[in-house]
């Protein structure tokens, strides 16, 4: 019925930048909050950056002054503009948002991308 889609990850050098975005497509008929969590190896899964409909955001310290999450409400899109990249950056990239999908009177319920894999090298 609906499924979130990233592209924009990649392979850059330590300082580098980055541009995630992420569309949710299929029959939406309502998005709210849209965030995006990363994964590295071994370690679990951790929020990145959220920002619900009307642009309220969150994000931990480690990524406050690097990474800005935005968003395209008409085009129910997500981005993530990464700068200052760092090694421990290295993950994949997971896009989740709360979707109505299937039908107007559908409950909002999360959906989870595939992810996109985000290497940095020192």
């Amino acid at each position: 019925q609906a499924h979130l889609v990233e592209s924009g990850g990649g392979f850059v050098q330590a300082g580098g930048s980055l541009r995630l975005s992420c569309v949710a497509s299929g029959d939406v008929f309502g998005v709210s909050t849209m965030a995006w969590y990363r994964q590295a190896p071994g370690k679990e899964r951790e929020l990145v950056a959220s920002i619900t409909s009307g642009g309220f955001v969150t994000a931990p310290e480690s990524v406050k002054g690097r990474f800005t999450i935005s968003r395209d409400n008409l085009k129910k899109m997500v981005f993530l503009q990464m700068n200052s990249l760092k090694p421990e950056d290295t993950a994949v990239y997971y896009c989740t948002a709360s979707l109505r999908a299937g039908a107007w009177y559908a409950s909002f319920r999360d959906y989870w991308g595939q992810g996109t894999q985000v290497t940095v090298s020192s």
